[in-house]
C-alpha cells in the first residue's frame, strides 16, 4: 500500500514536460493488433494503464518489448487469441478497445465486461450496437460479451451519444468491411484523429475524424507494413498541471503541449484571472492573485472535459465567489466531494451539479482517492492546503499520471510517496 504525503503552501514554479496521451496510447496499442509486421510507438507514458494494456495484448498473443523507457515495440503473432485474461479486463475499461480490431482481423472476440474507475454508468451498448449494425452476431451472457462475424458490411450508424470508445471500436471494425461505413454523431476527440492517422498508415481509408461524421471505405486487406508512430501529448495531464499552477498561485511553463486541445480549460481560467501565454508547443501559466469563481459545464469535446472536472472543482473551492459545476457525461463523478469537504471546502452536490462556495483556505487531512481524476483533484487540494495531506488510493492516480510526485517535486512541491 502506498500513500502520497503533501505539505501544502508552496507556490509551484518551473518547467514541466508533458507525457504522451494516456487515452491515445492505449487505443493505439489496441489498434496495433491490425499491424501485419511490427509497430513502434513512441512517447509512451510509464503509467499503470499502459502496463495493464501490455498484459492484455500479451494474453492475446502479441509480442511486446520496451525499447527504452518511452518506446514500445509491438509485434502481433499469426495465431492471435480471441479471449483476453479476465482479471486484466476487469482492471481497465480501455481493454474493450481490442474488440473492434480482433473482430476485423480474426472474426471473433470474447471479453469480460470491462472494469475501470467507478464514475457512473459506462455501458458498452453503443459499441455492440455498432458491431451488430455491421453484421456481427453479439451475445452477452454470464458477464461476458462475445462477437463473431465472417464478413462485415458497411452501413450508416448514428450514435445516440458521441461516445469516444464506441466511435473508435466501430471505426476499427469497419476497416475491412464490404462497402462504406458512415459514423454519425461521432466523438471528436484528438485521440480519434490519432487512430485515423494510424490506421491510414496501414492502408485503411478513413476520413472525417475530428468532426461528427466519419467515413470508412472498406478495403480488401491492409498493407503488410511496419509503423513508427509518436503519440500526441496528454491534454488531461497538461490541464492538471495548469490547474496546479492556478491553485497554488504559481508560475509554470508546460513543454510539449498542443494548446488547442484544451482551449475550453484555458478560456475558463483566463475568465477566472489566470494569465496564460502560448508560444507554439509551450504554454506559461501565471496565477498571482486569488481567482474569481466561474461556472463550468462539462460537455463532450471540444467542450470542457469531464476528466478535468474534479481538478477544476478543487481550484474553484478556493476562488472568490460561488461556482456552479455541471457534469453532463458521467453521473457519479462527484464521489470525491466528501474528501474535499473534509479538507474544508464548501461544496454541495445537487443532482448533476455541484455548488462550490469559495473558502479562503483548505487544511490538510487524510483523504482517499475514489478514482483517477478525483485523485488528481485531491493532490491539487493538498498542494494548496495548510498543513499535511495524506492521500490513499494512490494506485488510481498511477493509472494516468507518470511520476506525478517527481514532476511536482521538481516544481517546488513538498510531496513524497510512502510505502507502508
Amino acid at each position: 500500500m502506498e500513500q502520497l504525503h503533501i505539505v501544502g503552501g508552496q507556490r509551484l514554479r518551473g518547467q514541466v514536460r508533458i507525457s504522451g496521451a494516456k487515452n491515445a496510447v492505449l487505443k493505439l496499442m489496441a489498434a496495433s493488433l491490425l499491424v501485419e509486421n511490427e509497430c513502434i510507438i513512441r512517447n509512451v507514458p510509464l503509467i499503470q494503464d499502459v502496463l495493464t494494456m501490455i498484459e492484455v495484448l500479451r494474453s492475446l498473443g502479441v509480442e511486446i518489448t520496451w525499447e527504452d523507457e518511452a518506446v514500445l515495440r509491438i509485434k502481433p503473432t499469426k495465431d492471435l487469441n480471441h479471449v483476453a485474461r479476465d482479471e486484466l479486463v476487469k482492471e481497465m475499461r480501455a481493454s474493450v478497445q481490442v474488440m473492434g480490431p480482433l473482430l476485423t482481423k480474426i472474426g471473433r472476440v470474447k471479453l469480460y465486461q470491462p472494469g475501470g474507475c467507478v464514475i457512473g454508468q459506462r455501458p458498452i451498448d453503443l459499441h455492440l450496437k455498432g458491431f451488430q449494425a455491421l453484421g456481427a452476431k453479439v451475445v452477452e451472457e454470464h458477464g461476458y460479451v462475445y462477437a463473431e462475424a465472417k464478413r462485415l458490411k458497411g452501413v450508416d450508424i448514428h450514435l445516440d451519444f458521441p461516445s469516444v470508445g464506441a466511435t473508435e471500436n466501430i471505426m476499427a471494425a469497419a476497416i475491412l468491411a464490404e462497402g462504406t461505413t458512415v459514423i454519425k454523431n461521432a466523438a471528436k476527440e484528438p485521440e480519434i484523429i490519432e487512430e485515423q492517422n494510424f490506421y491510414n498508415r496501414l492502408g485503411a481509408r478513413i476520413r472525417g475524424a475530428g468532426t461528427d461524421t466519419i467515413r470508412i471505405e472498406g478495403v480488401p486487406a491492409l498493407r503488410p507494413v511496419s509503423v513508427d508512430y509518436t503519440v500526441i501529448p496528454d491534454r488531461i495531464e497538461a490541464g492538471t498541471y495548469i490547474l496546479a499552477a492556478a491553485i497554488t498561485g504559481g508560475e509554470i511553463t508546460l513543454l510539449d503541449v498542443i494548446p488547442e486541445h484544451f482551449e475550453a480549460l484555458t478560456s475558463k481560467l483566463r475568465e477566472s484571472g489566470v494569465q496564460i501565454e502560448i508560444d507554439g508547443d509551450t504554454l506559461k501559466v501565471t496565477a498571482d492573485r486569488r481567482l474569481k469563481s466561474v461556472d463550468v459545464t462539462v460537455l463532450p469535446y471540444p467542450g470542457f472535459p469531464t476528466d478535468l472536472q474534479p481538478q477544476m472543482t478543487a481550484v474553484m473551492s478556493l476562488a472568490e465567489g460561488t461556482s456552479l459545476i455541471t457534469e453532463n457525461v458521467f453521473g457519479a463523478r462527484f464521489r470525491y466531494v466528501d474528501e474535499l469537504v473534509r479538507m474544508g471546502a464548501n461544496i454541495r452536490v445537487e443532482g448533476r451539479s455541484a455548488v462550490v462556495k469559495g473558502v479562503k483556505r483548505l487544511t490538510g487531512a487524510g483523504v482517499i482517492a475514489p478514482d483517477l481524476r478525483a485523485g488528481a483533484a485531491l493532490v491539487l487540494a493538498g498542494l494548496a492546503a495548510e498543513g499535511k495531506t495524506v492521500i490513499e488510493g494512490v494506485h488510481f492516480i498511477d493509472r494516468g499520471y507518470e511520476r506525478i510526485e517527481e514532476k511536482l517535486s521538481a516544481l517546488g512541491a513538498d510531496i513524497s510517496r510512502i510505502t507502508l
